[in-house]
């Protein structure tokens, strides 16, 4: 038998068998749900409760991040003097979004504000010297730095020297010395007890005003503050952090405010993305509302992205949206003709047969590279980098594969870098000309130490074996609320075995290139369900060749003049070899 993706698949074990037997026996639920929640750490019938209804009164309290007293009272003491503060954030998403959110909140209560996002080109990553400049200028006292900052030790000594207090606000791993800000909040930095290290910069920001309305209004979840959560869930979403504890929290009620009532700014991206009347789920937002907002600093600047995230008048609004649309067809340009160059030098010399993949062109556009190196990663299943040259050096993004920790690999080869940051999956870095082939070399001998042959070939991780009678409505109903998925509580995956097509199996969609069947179960026929195989559609002939073959699926719903009915999703076929 072979699969049709050549990954193999790999059931995951059970974590603790008496437990899962346990919490099916107490909670009267089939045993592979149990499996489910223990492998997410519920045990018990309290906690697949808060599991399965997720609460505000779940998250932390903010106060528990080290500095946030020192924080509000710096921001406390900067509106009480009539101080200008400067809101300053990445060009991402997740840096967008920040800003966005602390700027709409602060401004309705304090005046005397800015914002700042840096030029992808002319300024980079991080807090540049021209914003701090800009602040001094501008008379401003305070910035408040959102998803970047942890690792500036020289940028906010330079920001003192000007008598500009920081405050940073950021989730990624800090260096062996924290920066001399006023207050540094980041789960992550060594002594700091914060129960959840996984927020995004969004979220530490909203932690922040989540304490500044503790202080100031005695209360943790007022309705306005709450009015935002959807646009920290997309921030969340975006940036690929584990969707567990307080992120599964924030991206519950963000989905549901997204899909009810958005932001005027967000409403107005779901038109322009043609998500109207979708019911946006996590894979919405990472494909189609993230990659808008991301594309406003990739191909022009991440200002467009917080004007249009900041605006209450729908006619702007929409301005913003079409320009931002407008860039991202645009990167899509820039990427499809990276990809394919790319791929052309992975396959001609052999690339591949490494234990990493390091690509570079002088001019390939910067503000796309970070998607190349995601989609090279995902097709080879190799820790890739795609680099370009900018400004007298090459720059480059990383992205990861399961089980390997790209930031803590980049860090082991930082004898040959001008600069680097990033965390386990997704990372950047600066490298000089003459250092080029010491870092591709380096880094290639550091995943050679770490990474086993198993751990590069790819594989779809199942969660368990069904059977078609196991599947109902009530079954369904129960994994419906393991939602929202994602990183760290993916949709769970299953194989039932001995399946066939009815008969009715075809090829759909543009060039056919999908596949529509509906499915029965040897010695259970009388169980039959739709499915659909998204670009298997040159298998429909093939297919129907086969008396029985085995399935590697989830389960989803599929409504249909207005009746709603369980689908399958099917991610990989188990057959007999085919031929391409």
């Amino acid at each position: 038998m072979a699969t049709l993706t050549k990954k193999y698949w790999k059931i995951k074990p059970e974590k603790d068998t008496k437990a899962i037997d346990a919490l099916a026996k107490e909670l009267k639920i089939p045993r592979i749900i149990a499996k489910l929640l223990v492998e997410r750490g519920v045990y018990t019938r309290e906690q697949a409760y808060d599991f399965f209804n997720p609460n505000y009164v779940q998250l932390h309290n903010p106060f528990l991040l080290k500095d946030m007293d020192k924080a509000i009272d710096r921001i406390n003491n900067a509106i009480s003097l009539n101080e200008k503060i400067l809101i300053y954030g990445d060009y991402d998403v997740d840096g967008t979004t920040a800003v966005a959110l602390l700027y709409s909140f602060l401004k309705k209560r304090y005046n005397n504000l800015l914002y700042y996002v840096p030029d992808r080109y002319s300024e980079g990553y991080g807090i540049s010297l021209k914003a701090i400049d800009f602040a001094k200028e501008n008379n401003v006292k305070l910035i408040i730095a959102l998803d970047c900052g942890i690792k500036e030790n020289d940028k906010i000594k330079y920001a003192l020297e000007k008598n500009i207090d920081f405050i940073i606000c950021d989730h990624h791993l800090p260096g062996n010395e924290l920066p001399p800000a006023y207050a540094v909040l980041d789960p992550k930095r060594p002594d700091c007890s914060y129960p959840d290290k996984e927020l995004s910069g969004c979220g530490i920001g909203f932690k922040l005003l989540q304490a500044f309305c503790h202080r100031n209004y005695n209360d943790l979840f007022p309705a306005e503050l709450k009015n935002y959560i959807d646009l920290v869930s997309v921030s969340v979403a975006a940036d690929i952090v584990p969707i567990t504890g307080e992120n599964r929290v924030i991206v519950y009620y963000g989905l549901k405010k997204l899909n009810e009532n958005p932001l005027l700014g967000l409403k107005v991206l779901k038109k322009v993305a043609g998500l109207e009347n979708t019911v946006l789920n996590v894979n919405d937002i990472v494909f189609k509302i993230g990659p808008r907002i991301n594309a406003a600093g990739r191909i022009e600047h991440g200002s467009k992205a917080v004007e249009l995230l900041i605006s209450n008048k729908e006619e702007e609004a929409l301005k913003y949206a079409k320009e931002i649309d407008k860039c991202n067809n645009a990167r899509k340009n820039f990427d499809e003709k990276i990809c394919e160059e790319a791929k052309a030098m992975i396959l001609n010399n052999e690339l591949y047969k490494r234990r990493t993949i390091v690509v570079y062109k002088e001019n390939w556009h910067k503000g796309v590279i970070g998607i190349v190196a995601s989609r090279i990663a995902e097709e080879f299943y190799r820790p890739t980098i795609v680099m370009t040259f900018h400004n007298g050096y090459y720059v480059g993004s990383a992205r990861s594969i399961e089980n390997f920790d790209l930031y803590s690999a980049i860090e082991q080869c930082s004898e040959y870098l001008v600069n680097y940051g990033g965390h386990t999956y997704a990372a950047g870095m600066t490298v000089s000309k003459e250092n080029l082939f010491n870092f591709i070399n380096k880094f290639e001998e550091v995943a050679r130490s770490l990474l086993k042959d198993e751990d590069i070939e790819p594989f779809i991780e199942v969660d368990g074996i069904l059977n078609f009678n196991e599947i109902d409505k009530k079954f369904y109903n129960l994994l419906n609320r393991f939602e929202p998925y994602g990183p760290g509580n993916n949709r769970p995956i299953f194989i039932t075995k001995n399946v066939k097509d009815t008969g009715r199996g075809r090829a759909v969609g543009y060039e056919n290139k999908h596949l529509k069947l509906e499915l029965v179960q040897k010695n259970n026929c009388e169980y039959f369900f739709p499915a659909v195989a998204f670009n298997f559609g040159k298998y429909a002939t093939s297919l129907a060749e086969y008396s029985e073959f085995n399935i590697c699926y989830s389960i989803d719903r599929n409504f249909y003049n207005n009746k709603e009915e369980l689908q399958i999703r099917i991610r990989d076929f188990e057959i007999p070899e085919l031929e391409d």
